[in-house]
């Protein structure tokens, strides 16, 4: 009992208010808190930034965003899992959930977006309410760890640091996650971003 208390603990996310749950450093907590679109901020930091497609399919909710999207438990869901690449290095891994109870004209870019950046469509239509962002340390045990590190065909050490934000349009709810990969350290500065 007390094994599988403990494997559920590291599989779900304790996610937080406010940046300082997660202990971040100083280049960490600028990427978490930094409220402009990540796609301009990752552009600004690279010559040739892409998003890569891995899977946009119907899926089980995971057990830390249920009650994120106000889901009565955890039932099918539309998802999207992408890579963000800089130089193609993989920097952020990005997983996004829209209800099923959303409608095409709640969200109607979501079905065809293909290696478009999400981000850019979301902070581009002034009918998009943002909501606060969370914070969250993810274990390797976490589902979207696991993703992150079978899309990199390696082991990912240590708790990965994430952030999400749900966003609404109309009556339909959308939640993005992204989780920031090693590699994003090594991204070169830029004052302007």
């Amino acid at each position: 009992m007390r094994h599988q208390a403990r494997s559920r603990a590291v599989s779900q996310a304790q996610w937080f208010s406010h940046v300082n749950g997660v202990s971040p450093s100083q280049i960490m907590r600028h990427w978490l808190t930094d409220t402009m679109s990540l796609t301009k901020k990752l552009i600004a930091r690279c010559e040739c930034f892409r998003v890569q497609r891995l899977a946009q399919r119907r899926a089980l909710v995971l057990p830390d965003e249920v009650a994120a999207v106000a889901l009565p438990r955890r039932v099918k869901i539309q998802e999207r899992d992408v890579l963000l690449r800089c130089d193609e290095k993989a920097v952020v891994y990005a997983h996004t959930i829209v209800p099923l109870s959303a409608t095409a004209s709640d969200w109607p870019f979501f079905g065809r977006l293909g290696e478009r950046s999400l981000g850019t469509t979301l902070f581009g239509d002034p009918r998009v309410w943002r909501g606060e962002l969370e914070y969250a340390r993810l274990h390797a045990q976490h589902p979207l760890a696991m993703r992150a590190a079978a899309a990199l065909d390696t082991r990912l050490h240590g708790p990965l640091l994430a952030r999400r934000c749900l966003y609404k349009r109309g009556n339909g709810l959308l939640l993005v996650t992204e989780v920031f990969l090693p590699e994003i350290v090594r991204l070169r500065s830029n004052q302007n971003a």
